[in-house]
C-alpha cells in the first residue's frame, strides 16, 4: 500500500489497484489528485505490473474537475492548465504502458471522469453508472483525451452530440455505443473487475503492450506502414521469452506460463 492523499494505491502480485478517493467531493479532480494520479500511473509502468484496475470510492466514479478549487485559484487559467497537464501525463502513461488498464466505473462519470473512464483498455460499468461530458454546462471545453478517444470510438457526429448537448448516457446506452466493454450489476462490479484482472494477469504483458501501441497508431498510419509495424512486432514477440513459451506450450498442449 502506498500512501496518497486523494487516492488509494495497492499493488498485489502483477495487479495494481487505484481508487479515486474523494467521495465527499464526488471524486472531483483537483491539483493534488491529478498530480497523484500521474505518480501512481508512473508506478504502474514497470515490468512488475501487468494489470491496473482504476475505480472510484462512494457513489461516483468521478464527477470531473473540482470546480471549487478552480474558482479559488489565484490564477485560474494557469491552475487549470497544470491540473489538465498532470491528468494528461497520467493518461499518456496508462496508454503506453504494457499493463492492461481496466476502468471499473462504479457510478457517475462526468467531464474528465467520463474522459478517463473510456481510456480503459477494458471498461466495466455498473448498471447504475452514467456518462456525461458536462463541460459546456459550465462554459468549459473537454480535456482528459476526450477529443482524441471519443471520435475514434464513436465517430465525430456522436462525439459532437455528447460534447455540445451534454447528453447523459446510461451504462447500457454507453455499451450500445461502444464505449463500455461490459455492464454488470452494481454489487458484482468489484468482483468482476478482480476476476478480469486475474485473467489478464495470466497473459503476456509484452503482447498486450504491443497491441496497445499498434492500435494507438492505426488511424494515423497508412496500410503499408501499419503492416510493417505489425510484421516487426510479431517477429519481436516470436523470439521473446513469452513468445517462445506460448508456442512451446501450444505444441505440447499445455497451459503457458507467461512471465
Amino acid at each position: 500500500m502506498t500512501d496518497y492523499e486523494t487516492l488509494t494505491f495497492e499493488h498485489t502480485g502483477a495487479i495494481a489497484r487505484i481508487t479515486l478517493n474523494r467521495p465527499d467531493a464526488a471524486n472531483g479532480m483537483n491539483a493534488t489528485m491529478t498530480r497523484e494520479l500521474a505518480a501512481a500511473a508512473k508506478q504502474c509502468d514497470t515490468d512488475a505490473t501487468k494489470v491496473v484496475v482504476l475505480t472510484g470510492s462512494g457513489r461516483f466514479f468521478c464527477a470531473g474537475g473540482d470546480l471549487k478549487s478552480f474558482a479559488s485559484a489565484a490564477d485560474r487559467g494557469s491552475h487549470i492548465k497544470g491540473v489538465a497537464d498532470d491528468l494528461h501525463r497520467a493518461i499518456s502513461t496508462f496508454a503506453r504502458m504494457n499493463a492492461v488498464l481496466i476502468t471499473a466505473v462504479n457510478g457517475t462519470a462526468a467531464g474528465a471522469g467520463f474522459s478517463i473512464a473510456v481510456t480503459g483498455d477494458l471498461v466495466l460499468a455498473a448498471e447504475s453508472a452514467s456518462f456525461t461530458m458536462a463541460y459546456t454546462r459550465v462554459g468549459l471545453s473537454p480535456d482528459g483525451s476526450a477529443s482524441y478517444y471519443l471520435p475514434r470510438l464513436i465517430g465525430i457526429t456522436k462525439t459532437k452530440e455528447l460534447m455540445l448537448t451534454n447528453r447523459t448516457l446510461s451504462a447500457q446506452e454507453a455499451s450500445a455505443w461502444g464505449l463500455v466493454t461490459e455492464v454488470v450489476a452494481d454489487a458484482e462490479l468489484a468482483d468482476r473487475a478482480a476476476k478480469l484482472a486475474d485473467q489478464m494477469a495470466a497473459t503476456p504483458a509484452g503482447s498486450n503492450g504491443g497491441i496497445k501501441q499498434l492500435l494507438l497508431g492505426t488511424f494515423m498510419n497508412g496500410l503499408e506502414e501499419q503492416m510493417e509495424f505489425e510484421s516487426r512486432l510479431i517477429a519481436e514477440r516470436a523470439v521473446s521469452s513469452d513468445g517462445v513459451e506460448g508456442v512451446d506450450a501450444f505444441l505440447a498442449k499445455r497451459k503457458p506460463a507467461f512471465q
